[in-house]
């Protein structure tokens, strides 16, 4: 059994072009359901829907997040797509099962005012802090995700229309807008790059002291760095940045569809949580401006007493 999952992941990987990070996870997640119903199946035409709930009220009562448990439900269902596809089994038992309703969370931005002091403050008197502050301003300037970062090279930027050509999920490749910060602080890093390469063939855009591309985590590390050493009160990360970015742009142009394109998102509904984000800005504009929303010093919500 373990042998086809072998090569459903091969097939993800080479023939669909999935990341190894990506392939990984869903392979864990099958992995992690064989060894739970590994004293009851031998093949693959065994598996029932009722093993598949089972093995997702385990992980529930385990304690895992409904994030979790959707991503094992997905990883499983798209395996036994693939089964189906190769008539090892004749239906899937995965179609119509759902896993736990997730809350909507709101994404977490730094206000404008906030956001432009703590990059304006990054120094960048030597190579690295111009490095980790090119980034930084990247991230926001742009809306990219970390790993559009990570794997950007130097030719992934055209200075002559102020765009980065950015290599999405799905290997999807868009191009998006930067900023004038942004572009001067590229230009600076470029010039000190120089300092950190090793082997003049290496075309990635931001490299590590060892001449490396700098990989995610060590992005993340920096991040973390700056937004301790400066006094940010929560977690610097990639995301937030991101965020932001497709917050400040929402609340001042009101373009979903603009948004959708900049962040890269397949579905409009994906970037409609951000509408969340800026009716709650709307919300306290109002309550603060109009005339019938402003509640008077003796308003203290209690309902008027009714008279004998």
């Amino acid at each position: 059994m373990l042998k086809t999952v072998e090569q459903y992941c091969d097939r993800l990987l080479h023939q669909k072009q999935y990341s190894e990070h990506t392939v990984s996870n869903y392979k864990r997640q099958i992995v992690d359901f064989l060894e739970y119903v590994h004293d009851k199946i031998s093949s693959w035409p065994q598996v029932t829907s009722q093993d598949i709930r089972l093995w997702m009220a385990h992980h529930h009562r385990n304690g895992a997040s409904p994030s979790t448990i959707s991503l094992k439900l997905s990883s499983l269902r798209g395996f036994l797509d693939y089964l189906v596809a190769q008539k090892i089994i004749k239906t899937n038992p995965a179609i119509g099962l759902r896993g736990p309703k997730k809350p909507k969370r709101l994404p977490k931005n730094i206000d404008v005012d906030s956001l432009n002091h703590f990059i304006d403050s990054l120094p960048e008197d030597e190579p690295i802090e111009i490095r980790d502050k090119a980034m930084i301003e990247l991230l926001y300037s742009a809306g990219i995700r970390l790993s559009e970062l990570s794997s950007m090279d130097l030719n992934s930027i055209s200075f002559n229309d102020q765009s980065l050509r950015v290599l999405g999920k799905g290997r999807k490749v868009r191009e998006v807008p930067f900023g004038n910060a942004a572009e001067k602080l590229l230009k600076k890093w470029i010039k000190n790059r120089v300092a950190f390469v090793k082997d003049t063939s290496e075309q990635a855009l931001f490299l590590s002291s060892r001449g490396q591309r700098l990989g995610n985590r060590s992005i993340q590390q920096r991040l973390n760095y700056w937004g301790k050493r400066q006094g940010l009160t929560d977690v610097l990360h990639p995301h937030k940045l991101r965020h932001s970015c497709a917050t400040h742009v929402l609340e001042s142009s009101s373009d979903l569809r603009a948004v959708q394109e900049l962040l890269g998102h397949a579905s409009i509904a994906t970037t409609q949580i951000y509408t969340h984000l800026d009716f709650q800005h709307l919300a306290k504009t109002y309550d603060a401006a109009h005339p019938r929303a402003r509640k008077s010093p003796t308003d203290k919500n209690t309902s008027p007493k009714k008279k004998d």
